[in-house]
């Protein structure tokens, strides 16, 4: 990598005038993350960076893939850039819907000015890529492994002014039958808890004083006998003035080693998200959540014996397939007995690839609509009392 990383900088340095880099990150925090390591990897091969697409050099994209709306976003900016475009510049799309093979032909064939795609798995490539890209000129598209492991060593370029993401792990091994993340970033793998530590300690030396710790599934973090709670308790051991999120948590894999670590740990914030996604244990069922209405409830009530004064926040999908009255009354009335600090709401999108996308029992866009909007008015009475 240092090798590719070192030839496109000498290109770049031979150049009159240095170029510069538009990046656009869609989606979650762990994009956020990739992203920082995206713009550390382009300031390492000399590139400076603009806020005008229209002023770049080259325009990178890093992509979500989890709902249709934000492939829709990437897809809408894509096609604005045919007319934007600053002579030569290049354009890449990388992150999860990158990954998808539709996709990629999609791109290929519609999108002429799109230079490079790449997934999650292998963005420590990117340098070897861009190489290729500027000395050949042929178009990329790398149908890439996912389950590529973590790459110790990336630069990162953090962002986002006193708070540092790091991950911790990526992939998915739940499989819920609505949700790409295990077709687009593999299975679990979790990276060595010395260098989540080293990488802490270093950002805390920094300044950094809100720390972030990703995965799609941190409960199941997992590096010999360093559990999630461990390594989360550990981290807040490590001197210095700080405090730690993470996210995100799955309710199966929840329980009262987390909790305990959250009460004694004073650096550990009294916050936890924790995604229920419907109110029905048949929808949930559906969903492959791996539990109950009643189990999450009793997770609730025991997540606030144990940290009385905890903020939760959850994510809850509207219209999933099969969805009745009587479902998504039991997710009203989940909402009202929990009484989530805050809520992310979501309408059902199918997704290419998942077992979800191939039921027959769609709920009809109207209905979807009338539910999504008293969702969210239930949530904010809850909010305003």
């Amino acid at each position: 990598m240092s090798e590719y990383i070192q030839q496109v900088l000498s290109i770049n340095m031979r150049a009159e005038i240095s170029p510069l880099a538009f990046v656009e990150v869609f989606g979650c925090q762990q994009n956020e993350a990739d992203g920082e390591i995206l713009r550390g990897l382009l300031s390492s091969m000399g590139y400076g960076f603009t806020d005008r697409q229209s002023d770049a050099d080259l325009v990178l994209l890093n992509t979500c893939a989890i709902r249709e709306h934000a492939e829709q976003r990437a897809l809408g900016h894509l096609g604005k850039l045919v007319h934007q475009r600053k002579p030569n510049q290049k354009i890449v799309v990388c992150g999860c819907m990158a990954q998808q093979e539709s996709v990629r032909e999609k791109l290929r064939k519609s999108y002429r000015h799109v230079s490079l795609t790449f997934g999650p798995s292998a963005l420590p490539q990117f340098p070897q890529f861009l190489y290729e890209l500027l000395t050949e000129g042929k178009r990329i598209f790398v149908a890439a492994d996912a389950t590529a492991g973590f790459t110790e060593g990336l630069p990162v370029l953090r962002t986002e002014g006193t708070r540092a993401y790091i991950p911790i792990m990526h992939g998915c091994n739940n499989f819920c039958t609505y949700c790409v993340v295990p077709y687009v970033r593999g299975r679990e793998q979790s990276r060595g808890a010395d260098a989540v530590i080293a990488e802490a300690r270093a950002v805390i030396a920094e300044g950094y004083s809100e720390i972030w710790l990703l995965g799609q599934n941190v409960n199941s973090y997992s590096d010999g006998d360093v559990t999630f709670p461990k390594l989360l308790e550990a981290l807040s051991n490590l001197e210095g003035d700080f405090h730690l999120r993470f996210m995100t948590s799955h309710p199966k894999d929840a329980g009262a080693e987390l909790f305990d670590v959250i009460t004694r740990c004073d650096r550990v914030a009294k916050f936890l998200h924790l995604p229920v996604q419907s109110g029905s244990s048949r929808i949930l069922k559906a969903m492959n959540r791996g539990y109950t209405h009643e189990r999450y409830l009793e997770l609730i009530k025991e997540l606030r014996r144990a940290v009385p004064n905890i903020n939760i926040t959850s994510d809850i999908i509207v219209g999933f397939p099969g969805e009745t009255d009587e479902d998504f009354e039991q997710t009203l009335e989940l909402l009202k007995e929990v009484r989530f600090n805050c809520l992310f709401t979501f309408i059902y999108s199918p997704r290419d690839g998942t077992p979800a996308a191939l039921l027959a029992d769609k709920v009809p866009p109207e209905v979807t609509k009338e539910r999504f909007a008293r969702l969210q008015e239930t949530q904010r009475v809850i909010e305003n009392r």
